[in-house]
């Protein structure tokens, strides 16, 4: 199946490789596969949250967008993109404080999206069970 062909109504069309209209050597000029490859070789500790959002907020396929999510260290990076499916389920998984639980409930309590929704219950679930046991 092509990058645009058999995209349902509601889901946003998206791109391999770099756009067309992106030309230099940052990060989203480098095809699927290069990009995945230096995502993967990011390091823990690093100073990429910037490029990465660069990422997260492209128009790049779903899976794309996630591992890059996935690397962000300043998870209040990631809020603003809580309503993208696909950011909120990683964004989702990565709450562990006291504080979370509200935000978890409101994700989902109103989320549109049930992978989204599913996420926030796991999370939730498991930071109750954190913080009660402690």
């Amino acid at each position: 199946m092509g990058e645009e062909e058999g995209w349902k109504e509601g889901r946003s069309a998206w791109h391999a490789g770099p756009h067309p209209e992106i030309a230099g050597d940052g990060w989203l000029a480098l095809d699927d596969d290069d990009l995945l490859m230096r995502l993967q070789a990011v390091e823990d500790d690093h100073a990429l949250d910037a490029v990465l959002i660069e990422v997260v907020r492209s128009g790049r396929h779903f899976f794309v967008r996630q591992e890059a999510a996935k690397r962000v260290c300043n998870r209040d990076l990631l809020l603003a993109h809580a309503g993208d499916r696909h950011i909120g389920q990683i964004l989702a998984r990565r709450m562990n404080r006291r504080e979370d639980v509200i935000y978890l409930e409101q994700l989902i309590a109103e989320s549109r999206h049930l992978e989204v929704r599913k996420a926030a219950e796991a999370q939730l679930i498991h930071l109750l069970q954190i913080h009660c046991d402690a």
